[in-house]
């Protein structure tokens, strides 16, 4: 196909959600962006970051996805700053696909080095969280974390948000660092519980005056779904035309693995049954999350062609079970496109008929079984295992 392109807490947080209004912005109602889709094949995500240009062979084989995320640090080393890196990349695969839907990386707690509207920041006081010594590194110990009960903070955030989505090449906004805001533990000890719940409150509001400063049409996809959530994310998804999925395997607290995994697809499936999109990520080589509270996902690379395959094909397995319209699919070893050309592998089912599905899945214990037109689907979680039958 290249070749052819060439808690206590969490009171405060639900009184701060019971006093915005319910979001207006419904995927069944709403005049929003629909991105391609199509069953003929696997229907495929992209989410990728390189410090410099694209290659024209990479531009290529990005303009084949219907669905694409430019991450943070695209195209700095080259424009000085990710906001002209990534519209450059975003027009140049645009000329070749007017039909990519292109996504741009905003994190909604982490603060990231690279961007133009940085400068800005010196002229708002309070911008960061700090622990009690007064440092301001606290997210990995490395970088600051936005103080979003800061209204200030947040209109610079929203304001970046909106010039960035007013391009015609970047239709709608990827939203990063949810998870860190919501878990009600997550940075409670640094700043306090009554400030953490301040913060979350913050992030209810962002997320309301993000979406009446873009507007309707423009797509809002969040990092979202997580099977650790009561209600897997379900709960905050009102605010987003769809959700991206990670971390889909690491099991959170005292719940099984299998367990955890049925509940993500439980999600995945109400995701799309109500229309939104869903972007189902997996490492082709897993490592163990050690990240803080398990929330970060960790990859790992493949020691083999073998192993990447025998990834590629559960974790499909796991996709086609929950797939609906507007879902998309990857497997991959990381985001980063600097490292290596591995982000480019192409797998032979990438390009195998599959045809719409001729239900929805069947559940028995850990086991689905589901049909398409070309292909049969069998997962058993418990075992992870799959198999898939191209007719």
């Amino acid at each position: 196909m290249l070749l052819l392109l060439l808690g206590q807490a969490l009171t405060g947080i639900s009184s701060a959600q019971n006093s915005l209004p319910e979001s207006s912005h419904e995927s069944k109602q709403s005049p929003r962006l629909e991105p391609t889709f199509s069953w003929d094949t696997v229907p495929l995500y992209m989410h990728i970051r390189k410090k410099k240009s694209y290659t024209k062979e990479e531009l290529a084989f990005l303009s084949q996805f219907p669905l694409l995320t430019f991450e943070k640090s695209n195209g700095h080393g080259d424009h000085g700053s990710i906001e002209k890196g990534t519209l450059v990349s975003a027009r140049a695969v645009k000329s070749l696909n007017p039909d990519t839907t292109i996504l741009y990386y905003r994190n909604v707690i982490v603060h990231y080095g690279g961007y133009d509207i940085n400068h800005s920041l010196e002229s708002i006081p309070g911008a960061f969280l700090q622990d009690q010594q007064g440092n301001q590194n606290l997210i990995r110990s490395q970088v600051p974390a936005y103080d979003l009960s800061n209204s200030k903070l947040r209109r610079w955030w929203v304001d970046a948000c909106r010039d960035m989505t007013s391009d015609p090449a970047i239709d709608g906004l990827f939203l990063d660092g949810n998870i860190k805001a919501l878990e009600p533990g997550y940075l409670a000890r640094e700043v306090g519980k009554e400030k953490k719940a301040q913060v979350l409150a913050g992030y209810h509001h962002l997320m309301k005056e993000t979406r009446e400063a873009i507007g309707p049409k423009k797509l809002m996809v969040a990092n979202i779904l997580r099977a650790r959530f009561d209600d897997a994310g379900m709960e905050y998804l009102n605010y987003f035309d769809g959700s991206y999925l990670e971390g889909f395997h690491h099991n959170v607290g005292r719940v099984s693995y299998e367990d955890y995994v049925v509940k993500g697809i439980d999600a995945m499936q109400r995701a799309s049954q109500a229309g939104k999109i869903v972007a189902y990520t997996s490492g082709l080589a897993r490592k163990e999350n050690q990240s803080k509270m398990g929330i970060d996902e960790a990859h790992g690379a493949t020691e083999s062609e073998a192993q990447a395959q025998a990834e590629l094909t559960y974790s499909l397995a796991i996709f086609l079970t929950a797939a609906g319209k507007y879902s998309y699919f990857r497997v991959h070893e990381g985001y980063s496109a600097d490292q290596n050309q591995r982000w480019m592998r192409w797998f032979p089912e990438y390009d195998k008929p599959l045809g719409p599905p001729l239900g929805p899945a069947k559940k028995k214990g850990y086991q689905y079984r589901r049909s398409f037109q070309h292909a049969e689907v069998f997962l058993d979680v418990k075992e992870r295992t799959a198999k898939i039958t191209w007719r």
